[in-house]
């Protein structure tokens, strides 16, 4: 999980359930459902954050506003819940780059692997006509779904849409929701959006990844390059490090 103060657990269950406006059973139910992930002090009393407190309100707004089933609540608060972790592996990722970024300073010898590739799944590949036949839907259908920002397909040069693996699970998923799970339309929109900014979070913290090693490998690539002397005094004296990124 993230480690800033919005993560930190504060309130106990009480002041939680005043904050939101709601029964203390009713974030204990909650809780029993997986919606939210409260932590616990070292006597197992229910501490809850500034993060949990936004989810319990997110899930008032789902339940109250727009009339989204429990069903439908249940998957947005797992891809919430998805988000936060994601952000804190970006964290961890990070740190253990920092980690490898000074052990690469004082063996400038050892090179780090090459980062990776854009998955092939993202690419667009299906016309409409064949996407709809994979997953057992009208191509209006189809349409409707992206005038909705449910499904993003891609586009040829001659403004074809193009839909790729990753549409066609997103397609089966709306589909999961709204047959097997009886989700609204409103519910499904909250959803996908999620599951979007999942994507593009995942995307990014790749991205963020690649980039640092790609950067971690060109230093590295100089410094075994230069004469023996200038590269050690490229690196700190005290540390063995190089310039910080």
């Amino acid at each position: 999980m993230p480690s800033d103060a919005k993560h930190r657990p504060v309130y106990v269950i009480s002041v939680a359930a005043e904050l939101v406006d709601m029964h203390p059973q009713t974030l204990r139910l909650y809780e029993r459902k997986g919606l939210i992930r409260p932590g616990r002090s070292s006597g197992k009393t229910r501490l809850y954050s500034e993060r949990d407190i936004e989810h319990l309100r997110e899930i008032r707004r789902l339940t109250q506003e727009l009339g989204v089933n429990l069903a439908g609540v249940e998957e947005v608060m797992r891809l919430q819940h998805e988000l936060d972790d994601l952000q804190g592996e970006f964290e961890a990722e990070i740190e253990r780059i920092e980690g490898e970024l000074r052990e690469q300073a004082r063996r400038p010898e050892a090179l780090p692997a090459e980062g990776g590739r854009l998955d092939p799944r993202d690419r667009p590949v299906y016309v409409i006509s064949i996407a709809a036949e994979l997953v057992d839907m009208h191509p209006q259908t189809l349409r409707l779904y992206e005038r909705k920002q449910l499904i993003r397909p891609g586009r040829s040069s001659g403004k074809t849409r193009l839909y790729s693996e990753r549409d066609i699970d997103h397609l089966r998923e709306i589909r999961r929701l709204t047959q097997e799970l009886g989700v609204n339309l409103a519910g499904v929109e909250e959803i996908m959006r999620l599951r979007h900014q999942l994507d593009a979070a995942r995307l990014g913290l790749e991205s963020n990844v690649r980039r640092i090693q790609e950067d971690i490998t060109e230093r590295m690539t100089k410094l075994r390059t230069l004469p023996q002397g200038e590269a050690e005094s490229d690196l700190d004296p005290e540390t063995g490090e190089g310039d910080s990124l």
